[in-house]
C-alpha cells in the first residue's frame, strides 16, 4: 500500500519545517502550506489523505479550513492543532470534522499516536464503505461447485493465476457462467485478500456516470460535482477491481482505462493529478472481443493488455455433470433460507434437468432450485415443481421405445388396479402413462377431478401430466 500523503498548515516556520522532517523520515509524503488560503489549493492540487491544520493562520481561521476541505472531499482525516483553544474549540473542531486534535505544544510522540488512530479509522472507514457498497461474502475455490474434469482445469489454473500479485486477468464465458464467481475466488485466495475487492457492472451506468465512478471528481468537473469523490480505483488501492460486462465500455473510457494498465495510475475527471495506484483488475465479458476489436468497436491494445491471462468459463451444457452437485448446493441453501427440509431431488426431475439445455447456464439452474423449493410441498423435488420449459422439452420420441413397442396397447382401466400382461415385444413406459392418462380423461368425460381420483392422484399433477405430453 502507498504512504499516506500528509499536508501541513502551520504559518509557524519552526515548527511546519520540524513536522515536516519527522514525518518524512517515518516514510509519509509531506506537503506544507503556510497559511489557510495556501493549504486549501495545496489540497486541491494534491490530495492528501491526512491534513494537519493550525487553529489561528492568516486570514483564515482553522476550523473555516476544516470546513472549506470537507466541502471538497468528506473522506479527508483531518487533525487540528491548537495552542489557545479551549476544550470547547476542540469540541467544535469535531464537529466540524477533524478525526483527532492535539494541543501546543505537542511532542512528535503525539503526532505519532494521532497518527496511528488516524491509519486505524481510515482503514475501517474504507472497509465500511466497501462492505456497503459490496454487502457480499467472501469466496474462495472451495466454495465453487463441480467435480467435472473441464471445471477441475480452470480451478487449477486459476489458483496459479490468484498467487500473482497484479496479473491482469480476462473472464470470458456466457451470461451466468460464474464469472464474478471467479473473480471472487482469484481475489480472496491472493496475498491481497485483507485489501479490498470493488466490483461494478460497467453495462449498469451510463457512460459519463461509469467514468466518474471508476475515476473518481474534482470539485466542479460537472454541473452536480459539489465535492471532491474518490473513484473505485483508488478505493481499491492495494487490492482488486472487476470490471464486469468490460465489452460495454465506450472507447474515450477504453483509453483511460490502458492508462491505468500501462501506467498504474488514474487522473479524476477534472482533474490534473495522477495518482498512483496498485491494484488487479479481472475483467469479464460474454461478447466476443476479438471480434469487437475486428469492427473496431473494441481497442486492440487494450485488449491485449487484459488478455495477460485469458480464463474460458464453460457453459453448463458443457459439464452436465454438475448439476446433481449444484442442485444438492442450491437445495441446501434454499432450504436454509425458506425454511424448508427438502431432502434432494427425484431422479425423473434430475433427469429432466441434465436433458435441458441451459441458456441461463448455473444462474438459470439456481433461479430454477429456489422456485422448486417454494413450490415443494413433497420431501424431494418432484419434476411438477420444474418450469414448464424444462418438462415439456422433450416430447415423447421413437428413442422412449422399448424394442418395438405395441402402439395400440392399453392396459384395462375399468377396474382398480388395472389388469394387464406386458406384451411380448415390449412397450414405451412413457407412451403408455400418456395413454393411461388419455383413456381416463375420456373415462372421466374431461372431468380433471374424476380423472385424477381414477388415477389416484392429485389434480395438480394430472395437470402436470396433461401439459407434459400435450394432452
Amino acid at each position: 500500500m502507498k504512504p499516506l500523503k500528509i499536508l501541513i498548515i502551520e504559518d509557524e516556520k519552526l515548527i511546519r519545517w520540524s513536522l515536516e522532517k519527522h514525518l518524512g523520515s517515518k516514510g509519509y509524503k509531506v506537503i506544507s502550506a503556510e497559511s489557510g488560503e495556501e493549504g486549501i489549493k495545496a489540497f486541491e492540487q494534491h490530495h492528501p489523505d491526512v491534513v494537519f491544520t493550525d487553529n489561528r493562520l492568516p486570514k483564515m481561521q482553522g476550523l473555516e479550513v476544516i470546513n472549506r476541505i470537507k466541502a471538497l472531499d468528506e473522506e479527508t482525516a483531518i487533525v487540528f492543532m491548537t495552542a489557545f483553544g479551549s476544550i470547547d474549540t476542540a469540541v467544535n473542531a469535531m464537529k466540524a470534522g477533524a478525526w483527532e486534535y492535539v494541543h501546543k505544544p505537542f511532542s512528535f510522540e503525539e503526532i505519532d499516536v494521532a497518527l496511528d488512530n488516524l491509519k486505524k479509522k481510515l482503514a475501517i472507514a474504507k472497509e465500511v464503505h466497501l462492505l456497503r457498497r459490496q454487502q457480499k461474502e467472501t469466496i474462495t475455490f472451495d466454495h465453487i461447485i463441480g467435480e467435472s474434469p473441464v471445471l477441475k482445469q480452470i480451478i487449477q489454473l486459476s489458483k496459479k493465476i490468484a498467487k500473482t500479485k497484479t496479473t491482469t486477468i480476462l473472464l470470458l464465458g456466457e451470461s451466468g457462467t460464474g464469472k464474478d464467481i471467479f473473480a471472487r475466488a482469484i481475489h480472496y485466495e491472493s496475498s491481497q485478500n485483507d485489501r479490498p475487492f470493488v466490483n461494478i457492472n460497467c453495462a449498469s451506468l451510463p457512460e459519463t456516470l461509469l467514468e466518474s465512478e471508476l475515476f473518481g471528481y474534482e470539485k466542479g468537473a460537472f454541473t452536480d460535482a459539489k465535492q471532491q469523490k474518490k473513484g473505485l480505483f483508488e478505493i481499491a488501492d492495494g487490492g482488486t477491481v472487476f470490471l464486469d460486462e468490460i465489452g460495454e465500455v465506450n472507447m474515450a473510457t477504453q483509453i483511460k482505462l490502458l492508462g491505468v494498465l500501462e501506467n498504474r495510475v488514474v487522473r479524476r475527471v477534472g482533474g490534473t493529478a495522477d495518482i498512483p495506484v496498485e491494484i488487479r483488475i479481472i475483467a469479464a465479458t460474454n461478447k466476443d472481443l476479438k471480434k469487437a476489436v475486428e469492427e473496431k468497436k473494441f481497442r486492440e491494445d487494450l485488449y491485449y493488455r487484459l488478455k495477460v491471462f485469458q480464463i474460458d468459463l464453460p457453459p453448463l451444457r458443457d459439464h452436465k455433470e454438475d448439476i446433481p452437485l449444484l442442485s444438492d448446493n442450491f437445495i441446501k441453501y434454499y432450504n436454509n433460507q425458506f425454511k424448508k427440509n427438502v431432502a434432494g431431488i427425484s431422479q425423473e426431475a434430475i433427469g429432466l434437468l441434465i436433458q435441458y439445455n441451459w441458456p441461463g447456464n448455473i444462474r438459470e439452474l439456481r433461479n430454477v432450485i429456489e422456485r422448486a423449493i417454494i413450490l415443494e410441498t413433497m420431501t424431494t423435488v418432484q419434476a411438477e415443481s420444474l418450469p414448464g420449459e424444462i418438462v415439456h422439452l422433450h416430447p415423447i420420441e421413437e428413442s422412449d421405445k422399448v424394442t418395438t413397442p405395441d402402439r395400440n396397447f392399453y392396459p384395462d382401466i375399468t377396474s382398480s388396479p388395472f389388469n394387464f400382461d406386458i406384451p411380448e415385444n415390449g412397450f414405451s413406459l412413457f407412451r403408455l402413462e400418456k395413454q393411461v392418462i388419455q383413456k381416463a380423461l375420456e373415462k372421466a368425460e374431461y372431468n380433471q377431478t374424476k380423472a385424477a381420483k381414477l388415477l389416484g392422484i392429485s389434480r395438480d399433477t394430472l395437470r402436470y401430466k396433461i401439459k407434459k405430453y400435450r394432452l
